[in-house]
């Protein structure tokens, strides 16, 4: 992986114990990674401003998020999958990018709903959603160069919506326009984790506040005004589901304040409650292993989305590793079936349909979140 070393950049941002720490504990991973190839590459369906779509979802293997190789986000474990050496050639992105392209072609008939598909001209089904992730900042330009940037606008020209992924400080309008001038609906997607900088400071470890998610929201909305009718570019926010050092109930109240939020600012449009699992290399990891932590119950995710659904957003989630210990989970029986009613809230925003979801695990849940404390968290595994 690229070692974990701090630039002038990261140089008194962010937490100094917790990038110290952050830094040791990455240091452990000695693995490497192919240029050449993306870190994933699936096919999927979101839910868009314009409905829902089917979706090619691209993580481009690159030198690693900036504020990752300084310490960085207490949970994410994403830059251990990083490449040597802090970047990657032009050459090999676009590789990458080719490699995808070929999954897309060969995984085409994946997705059954006819509603989100459409076909190329050569007859090939394919997404007319492309998400495209680093697991740092695609708009940070030692990431992904300007010249490998516009060559991947290029490349999508003829789909209708673009996410790229992104923190708060390199979201520029000029950026932006790469993609809205092809006609592109473009989307920044923006790891702000929490509405409350004191949460994003001290349990997190990022280091931007809340004013400067507003100010991306801003420059989103001037790249819309200069595409007029050409293309939509906006925000959509990643939230964070129980950071570290919250009790169940602290996390759920603050996610629905974060949401509200969020909805609440000109230009993000949706809202992607992320519920925190247990990646390796992490200070997450760390606490885990000695019972200090356990990932957000599933009813939790059910419940801030039934309390936030007449928000003027859009609000998904998407509980990765759901029913494992590792991951947002229930008690084991009814994992799949509450992952099922959220995948299902993901599409149509019908808050009902948790209504068809029960288990004799709520209780347990109900009573964690009346008495789990901060200073003796959590009460359950």
């Amino acid at each position: 992986m690229s070692k974990p070393t701090p630039d002038v950049y990261e140089q008194g941002k962010g937490m100094d114990a917790h990038n110290q720490v952050m830094r040791e504990i990455r240091s452990r991973k000695e693995a490497s990674y192919d240029p050449h190839e993306p870190t994933r590459v699936w096919l999927d369906e979101d839910n868009t401003p314009d409905g829902v779509k089917r979706s090619l979802t691209i993580i481009l293997n690159t030198g690693g998020c900036r504020w990752a190789r300084a310490g960085g986000c207490t949970m994410c474990g994403y830059v251990a999958e990083s490449v040597d050496g802090g970047s990657v050639s032009h050459e090999a992105l676009m590789d990458q990018i080719d490699v995808c392209l070929a999954h897309e072609k060969e995984n085409a008939g994946e997705l059954s709903s006819p509603s989100s598909r459409t076909q190329s001209d050569d007859g090939d089904e394919r997404a007319d959603l492309i998400k495209i992730y680093t697991s740092g900042s695609f708009l940070d330009e030692r990431e992904v160069g300007a010249e490998s940037r516009r060559a991947i606008a290029d490349t999508f020209a003829d789909r209708d919506r673009m996410v790229v992924e992104s923190l708060p400080d390199f979201v520029d309008r000029e950026k932006i326009a790469d993609f809205t001038q092809h006609g592109l609906d473009t989307d920044v997607a923006i790891g702000l984790e929490t509405a409350t900088d004191r949460v994003r400071h001290d349990c997190v470890n990022k280091y931007f506040d809340f004013a400067d998610f507003e100010d991306a929201c801003a420059e989103a909305a001037a790249a819309d005004d200069a595409a007029g009718d050409d293309a939509e570019a906006g925000i959509k926010a990643y939230l964070l589901m129980k950071p570290p050092f919250l009790t169940e109930s602290e996390a759920v109240d603050d996610m629905i304040s974060s949401i509200e939020r969020c909805a609440d600012v000109s230009g993000c449009h949706t809202v992607s409650m992320n519920p925190c699992n247990v990646q390796r290399y992490t200070m997450v990891d760390e606490l885990y292993f000695n019972d200090g932590y356990r990932p957000p119950w599933l009813w939790s995710v059910a419940h801030v989305l039934e309390e936030t659904a007449d928000v003027d957003a859009i609000v998904v989630s998407d509980p990765v590793g759901h029913g494992s210990d590792r991951g947002p989970h229930n008690c084991g029986e009814c994992d799949d079936l509450v992952q099922k009613a959220i995948k299902d809230f993901d599409l149509r925003q019908d808050p009902s349909v948790f209504e068809q979801v029960s288990c004799e695990c709520e209780l347990t849940w109900e009573t964690v979140l009346e008495r789990e404390r901060s200073f003796n968290q959590p009460l359950t595994r």
